[in-house]
């Protein structure tokens, strides 16, 4: 019985309009926030985390979250399948870097929000697709979208302020006077970034918004019935959507690679963040952070681990045998929890909160 509900009475509109009206889940998310903004910090200062945790682990993991945690508000939540998210995320990268460039004294926080909302308005415009159609074809008009603006990015050399290679790098990221230029820093400010915009979002899908959006995935004819607008309700999806995508995609560009190129936002990407979701759990805030942990960490755990099977056994094996025995592993492992749970890890952690109800009793 860890996981009681029972006399968890609520006494005001304000305790029964809680973002986490259990306890044990206010004292979890409590938790996690306490060892992310302040048992990291000590560890790192400790000498425990290097540079590496951060720059390779730990910040791609936050920054992929809030994409897929996008894609999620997209597909989950509003039954919309989308194919161009690393488009979204790169229209809010280039937006960001050009904001900052032509604007002089453009705060770091307000061309981000600037960039979401180009992303938004891109995603507006690419939605409309949506009011006619559905399923794999609305998943084809979005890979359209993805085509055609890495295509746009990469001819029009105002984007890239005329660069000859394509490629930018970003400006540093400064606010109130400090400058954030170590992989620990920028970790706290993606940190910070995702942790506001993730609790935006879990209020979010419990309001009128999200109910409309949950009422048009799972059948839009009786949902226009009943008094939902199909039209606003799909573009809010796609808006909404593709302003998270992009804010990810200036985090991308400012605070983990530094240099960016419209290549670098392709389908492949486009398809790790639909990967995310999909074995995090569609339709859950807390499957995106899973599917993000599991698509960003496990091909770091299988490389260490072939490195220290290769070390232990004394088998050298060719880099290339070794970075395909990886792929394999890691497309097999996937495979093997989609067919365990199909509805995701957060469907793992659903069913074993319903197992802490009970617990120490079997049934």
């Amino acid at each position: 019985m860890l996981y009681r509900e029972a006399g968890q009475f609520k006494a005001t509109y304000a305790e029964d309009s809680q973002i986490f009206p259990i306890r044990q889940d206010r004292i979890g998310i409590a938790l996690i926030l306490a060892a992310a903004f302040v048992g990291t910090p000590l560890l790192s200062v400790a000498g425990i985390l290097s540079d590496y945790t951060f720059t390779a682990i730990l910040t791609p993991f936050l920054i992929f979250s809030l994409a897929a945690l996008g894609l999620n508000i997209l597909t989950g939540y509003a039954g919309q399948l989308s194919l161009g998210t690393a488009a979204f995320m790169a229209v809010g990268a280039f937006a960001s870097y050009n904001f900052m460039l032509r604007i002089e004294g453009m705060p770091i926080l307000m061309a981000f929000i600037l960039g979401g909302l180009c992303a938004a308005a891109v995603g507006i415009v690419f939605g409309l697709p949506s009011l006619r159609i559905r399923g794999f074809y609305l998943a084809a008009a979005t890979l359209a979208t993805q085509f055609f603006i890495v295509w746009c990015l990469t001819k029009v050399g105002w984007f890239t302020n005329y660069s000859s290679s394509g490629v930018i790098t970003a400006q540093k990221i400064e606010m109130l006077g400090y400058t954030f230029d170590t992989a620990f820093s920028k970790y706290l400010f993606v940190l910070s970034v995702v942790t506001v915009m993730a609790l935006l979002a879990k209020n979010m899908v419990r309001t009128n918004i999200g109910r409309s959006w949950m009422a048009i995935r799972d059948m839009d004819m009786a949902a226009e019935v009943i008094g939902f607008r199909p039209m606003q309700t799909k573009l809010m999806a796609f808006a909404v959507s593709s302003f998270y995508c992009g804010v990810a995609g200036a985090l991308f560009a400012y605070a983990y690679l530094g240099t960016v190129e419209p290549e670098g936002f392709n389908l492949d990407l486009s398809f790790r963040i639909l990967f995310m979701i999909i074995i995090g759990g569609v339709g859950s805030i807390l499957g995106s952070f899973l599917g993000a942990a599991f698509i960003v960490l496990l091909p770091i755990g299988l490389n260490m681990f072939m490195h220290f099977l290769e070390g232990s056994v004394g088998i050298n094996l060719p880099s290339g045998i070794s970075s395909s025995i990886e792929l394999m592993v890691f497309g097999g492992l996937i495979i093997f929890f989609l067919i365990v749970e199909p509805h995701g890890l957060a469907r793992l952690w659903q069913i074993g909160k319903e197992k802490l109800r009970l617990w120490p009793f079997p049934h």
